[in-house]
């Protein structure tokens, strides 16, 4: 078995709303892990056509998605375009313009932005609680 070069930047967390998907995003953020999170967002599609969507970024220290292909940025912004009714991104390290320019919510979605102190007021825009792992 061969180790893990590095750790996937996105982790999904889990919700108390099955309609909020929310997921966090840390370290380099790259073209694979947003083919990782397209896969992560189009499971969740299928299961709900409408999603609100929560994005933490927590000591996001880059974003390189330059590898990024074509199909994989068009997919993300169709399917983002087509079920997400609200995006509330987390962010202190200002990265929320870049992240969200990924994700090209456009005009039909409403997106705030909330520093990490705020977090909290984020969860309850979108009407949803974080489900704490217990490991």
């Amino acid at each position: 078995m061969r180790p893990l070069e590095r750790v996937p930047a996105v982790r999904r967390l889990e919700t108390d709303k099955s309609t909020v998907f929310a997921i966090e995003i840390t370290g380099e953020f790259t073209s694979a892990d947003a083919e990782n999170l397209c896969g992560l967002l189009e499971g969740a599609f299928a299961i709900h056509p409408t999603l609100d969507l929560l994005v933490r970024l927590v000591e996001l220290q880059e974003v390189d998605t330059a590898d990024l292909s074509p199909e994989t940025s068009s997919f993300m912004k169709e399917h983002v375009a087509q079920h997400v009714g609200r995006c509330a991104i987390i962010d202190d390290g200002g990265w929320a313009d870049r992240v969200t320019r990924l994700f090209d919510p456009g005009d039909g979605i409403e997106t705030r932005h909330f520093a990490t102190d705020d977090e909290p007021e984020a969860w309850r825009w979108l009407g949803a609680n974080e489900i704490e792992e217990n490991i």
